[in-house]
């Protein structure tokens, strides 16, 4: 069951919905079954000439290959067509154990070709955190995009039950409380562990 407005409102003003900013007056554009963020000032860009795949099980090919730029207020970040690059909210969200969140676009940037996650739109219930834009340009043209322009929205849906174990609880939660846009911990999943050596 995806929450109407009023039942967003509801569940902020209860404290179940947690929505940080620093400028709390700005935060709660609330649609009819959604809920908009806003663009942060912090990107993180693969350096494409120091490697020559992203290998998972060589963490330092993504940990260690992306750059990261701060925008100034009021200036712009471009994107450039075909470009990918790591973005973040300025919004920190923190769910209930029984509510889960989708990320979707905004119609108005998607006519301009730009997509905000490639496959990450998931937000589990029990997570805090900003929430990491998987920010790509389909255009042929470059596209300006502002810090604090409301640039995804949340779609907030009720669970059949409280999760034994959400994100907080989770043993290999890698993005709890992240602030930055944060690239890919893939390396740290338990099939990608180094094996353990067998004992003589």
């Amino acid at each position: 069951m995806i929450l109407s407005d009023r039942d967003i409102r509801t569940a902020i003003e209860a404290g179940r919905i947690k929505v940080q900013a620093e400028q709390p007056e700005l935060i709660q554009y609330i649609h009819a079954s959604s809920m908009d963020l806003r663009l942060g000032n912090t990107f993180k860009l693969y350096e494409h000439s120091k490697f020559a795949v992203l290998d998972p099980k060589k963490p330092e090919s993504f940990a260690g290959n992306m750059r990261t730029i701060t925008i100034p207020e009021g200036e712009a970040f471009i994107v450039q067509p075909g470009e990918f690059v790591l973005g973040v909210t300025q919004e920190t969200i923190t769910l209930p154990d029984d509510l889960v969140a989708r990320v979707e676009g905004r119609s108005s940037l998607g006519r301009l070709g730009i997509i905000v996650h490639s496959t990450a739109g998931f937000v589990d219930p029990g997570f805090s955190g900003t929430i990491t834009l998987e920010i790509s340009n389909l255009n042929r043209l470059p596209v300006a995009l502002y810090p604090g322009m409301r640039v995804c929205q949340l779609a907030f849906e009720m669970m059949s039950s409280v999760a034994d174990t959400p994100y907080h609880m989770k043993p290999h939660s890698k993005y709890q409380h992240q602030v930055l846009p944060e690239e890919s911990r893939l390396a740290l999943d338990p099939e990608f562990a180094a094996p353990v050596a067998a004992k003589l």
